[in-house]
């Protein structure tokens, strides 16, 4: 059956959307015409505001788009849903914000504690990942599906984790315990270690784990968080089945498999990146050496 007959407001979120519009908007003129208005500012180049408007792209693919809705009905759907907002949406938002307009967010006497606290590397990754592996266990995993208040509360909650987790690895400021060389390489490791055990319990169950997507009660109450409820109460529902063709195992199953399969790539990217920008340092002092000790030529 078609996503369609949940209506245009469910499967397109327009007010999100608006939303998303007014933060492009307000980033453009942040820093475009009221770039000086902050301190040390610097032109923003076409590429940093692409990497921005890319995020709050994703950002709408992730919870106002089918897919928002789609993960509603199907854990699949949920779990690409949220890789690719607390994965991938997470770090562009650093690299799209100039480091001008953060230090101007991040030096403010309520928000810098905080920050610095929570973005020292270990702690960050530890908690990300703790936080995202209690999301998922079945019975907080079914509390939170079936309340607007405490799913959009948990899914912002865990988003800021993913941003503190990456700050260090990406982050400009210097309050905020940037790492650099081959324990960068280790961070991303100890991140793609600690986030697995949540993504094997759930590949290598033997069961379905969520009665918010096996209990068709409870998969109706879940839709009723982005379906309005009077076009819920006009529809005969009765499962996910209505819109895949997979069994519950195997569409569970799959969800965790694309978890891990995103997770896998984007750090992967970003252990590539890493490690060629220290091997390039690394041959640029090697060169540097090898300069300071030739001798000089005979005059």
């Amino acid at each position: 059956m078609s996503l369609d007959i949940f209506g245009f407001r469910a499967m397109w979120s327009p007010l999100f959307f608006i939303f998303c519009v007014i933060l492009i908007v307000l980033y453009l003129l942040l820093t475009d015409s009221l770039r000086h208005y902050f301190k040390n500012s610097e032109p923003v180049s076409l590429k940093q505001k692409l990497v921005f408007i890319l995020a709050i792209v994703l950002l709408y693919v992730s919870k106002g788009s089918p897919l928002d809705l789609l993960g509603h009905i199907t854990f699949t759907g949920h779990m690409a849903s949220m890789a690719i907002l607390f994965l991938i949406v997470a770090p562009l938002l650093i690299i799209g914000v100039p480091e001008w307009l953060w230090k101007a967010v991040m030096e403010k006497p309520v928000i810098k504690p905080v920050v610095k606290f929570f973005t020292k590397p270990i702690l960050a990754m530890i908690l990300f990942n703790l936080f995202f592996s209690l999301y998922h266990v079945p019975f907080i995993f079914d509390t939170l599906k079936s309340n607007y208040i405490y799913h959009e509360a948990a899914t912002t909650f865990i988003f800021v984790f993913a941003f503190f987790m990456y700050w260090p690895l990406i982050g400009k400021s210097p309050n905020c315990h940037p790492i650099g060389g081959l324990k960068k390489i280790a961070y991303i490791l100890g991140n793609s270690v600690l986030i697995t055990p949540a993504c094997g319990l759930i590949i290598f169950a033997g069961a379905p784990l969520f009665e918010t997507y096996s209990n068709p009660e409870a998969w109706v109450k879940t839709l009723s968080l982005c379906v309005p409820s009077d076009t819920l109460a006009g529809l005969s529902l009765s499962g996910p089945q209505m819109f895949s063709g997979m069994p519950l195992l195997e569409d569970q199953q799959l969800g965790g498999i694309i978890m891990k399969v995103i997770q896998e790539l984007v750090y992967g990217t970003f252990l590539a990146h890493v490690f060629f920008e220290w091997a390039k340092k690394e041959r640029e002092k090697d060169d540097i050496d090898v300069q300071n000790l030739s001798p000089e030529p005979n005059k």
